[in-house]
């Protein structure tokens, strides 16, 4: 997958105009999903992108603060991003960062 990347002189990493927090390891993206971001015309690079940049999407509040203190920590990352016409797509990335997913919600 080509994730558009490009260095910075400061050593920060951006991935589609984005700089990242972290790395998201192997991305896989489960055919459900693939299906419905294809249906609305829509990207998992774009997702991904948003994703690893710490814009953890359509989350109440204190699941943001979960995902800004388990950047610090070590653990799971969940983004959930609403495509309209009732399309969820989650981007789960794993606790030792060596994945990360992109579901429906249903895939779960």
């Amino acid at each position: 997958m080509n994730t558009n990347t490009e260095d910075h002189d400061d050593g920060e990493r951006a991935v589609y105009g984005r700089t990242i927090k972290f790395y998201p390891g192997q991305v896989a993206v489960t055919p459900a999903a693939l299906a419905a971001l294809e249906k609305q015309g829509r990207s998992p690079l774009e997702l991904l992108g948003r994703h690893v940049a710490g814009d953890w999407g359509d989350l109440f509040d204190e699941d943001r603060r979960s995902n800004d203190q388990a950047l610090r920590g070590g653990h799971r990352l969940l983004s959930s991003y609403d495509l309209g016409g009732d399309v969820r797509i989650w981007v789960i990335t794993e606790a030792d960062r060596l994945a990360t997913t992109l579901l429906l919600p249903s895939d779960y």
